[in-house]
């Protein structure tokens, strides 16, 4: 590799982008740059987030808002493909635990016959990754899989509207912890 910043990739899980198939939905493909060194999982995208082919594109999703602090940028002022770059560049990778599966809504609860992503090819492509971070409790339950690779891994609240159960500042603080154990750097 030349002594350039990587280009951020983007390769296809599977099916087309937020694409259904045969009654199926395909989820996104990662975002990810070779020098990531934490990869934030999810577990499937948001109807809202598959019609715009865009993460957390739901307007009450606290994922960017808390993300952004932790980088220390206002992430939700950027276009979308700014708001990438600015991710990769701070060696963050994003994707979700589930490649495909059935779902009436958006809730997590509504997944059916669901396929998890093919990792492997992902890891193969990140040499620097030390950990990864779970978006939420169905995401986390992942977690063993990363481990037995010799990942960190840390399971936060989810950033889904659906999580009500805290506010944005008690999320943030949970969160908080990927800068005040070094995985995100500032």
């Amino acid at each position: 590799m030349t002594g350039k910043a990587p280009v951020a990739q983007v390769a296809v899980a599977g099916a087309a982008l937020g694409a259904q198939t045969r009654g199926r939905l395909a989820g996104l493909a990662p975002v990810w740059r070779a020098d990531a060194q934490l990869l934030i999982l999810g577990s499937f995208p948001s109807v809202a987030s598959l019609g715009a082919a865009q993460y957390y594109a739901h307007p009450r999703n606290q994922f960017w808002p808390i993300l952004g602090r932790l980088l220390g940028v206002n992430l939700l002022a950027m276009a979308y493909p700014q708001r990438l770059a600015a991710v990769t560049a701070a060696r963050v990778a994003i994707w979700d635990v589930l490649g495909s599966c059935e779902r009436a809504g958006s809730l997590d609860a509504a997944i059916r016959d669901a396929h998890a992503n093919q990792f492997d090819p992902l890891l193969a492509g990140l040499p620097a990754l030390r950990a990864v971070a779970f978006n939420g409790g169905t995401a986390s339950r992942a977690a063993p899989w990363f481990g037995r690779r010799g990942l960190a891994t840390l399971s936060l609240p989810s950033t889904s509207p659906a999580h009500a159960a805290l506010d944005l500042e008690a999320k943030f603080t949970r969160w908080r912890v990927l800068v005040d154990e070094g995985w995100i750097l500032r």
